[in-house]
Formats: C-alpha cells, structure tokens, sequence
C-alpha cells in the first residue's frame, strides 16, 4: 500500500502518551501509533447504529443484573456456552 507523508501536531502531554505506546514495545515508532489509531478509528465507524444499540443494552442489562456469587471459570463457561449455540442456531 502506498504511504503519504503527513505532517501533524499534537500537544506535549499527546506527544508523551504517544512516546509512552513506543517504550511498552507495541509499536516501533509514531507513525505506527496513530496508524494504529486511525484503524481503530474505522472501525469504530463501520459498526452499525443497530449494533451500538446492542452493546448498549447489553452493558446496561449487566450493570443492573447486580454482583455474582459464580465464579469467574463459570461465567466464561456460560459465555462459551451462549456463543456456541449462537453459531448453531
């Protein structure tokens, strides 16, 4: 793919975060960093209004379902169990 140099400028406490990403060994320099964050960014853009709303419900259903007394081996065991018959249906 091609590569068009970009020019931008970011604030001292960006430039730190983004130099921070570098020192954890997950990227090599920052360029990758905001490449990695325009990705995130798109992807973020192609889900759908519908499947936002899911998440949301999802998230707000589990906030109010209140604390577990299962262990969390038993709930990964449920979520394993939900996302297989899921694919099955």
């Amino acid at each position: 793919m091609a590569m068009v140099k970009k020019s931008i400028s970011v604030t001292d406490q960006q430039d730190s975060w983004i130099k921070a990403q570098i020192k954890t060994g997950h990227f090599g320099n920052e360029s990758e960093v905001v490449r990695e964050l325009i990705r995130e960014r798109q992807i973020q853009q192609q889900e759908t209004p519908e499947e936002i709303a899911a998440i949301r419900a999802a998230l707000i259903e589990g906030e109010q379902s209140g604390f577990s007394n299962r262990s969390v081996d038993e709930i990964w065991e449920e979520a394993r169990a939900r996302h297989k018959k899921k694919r099955y249906v």
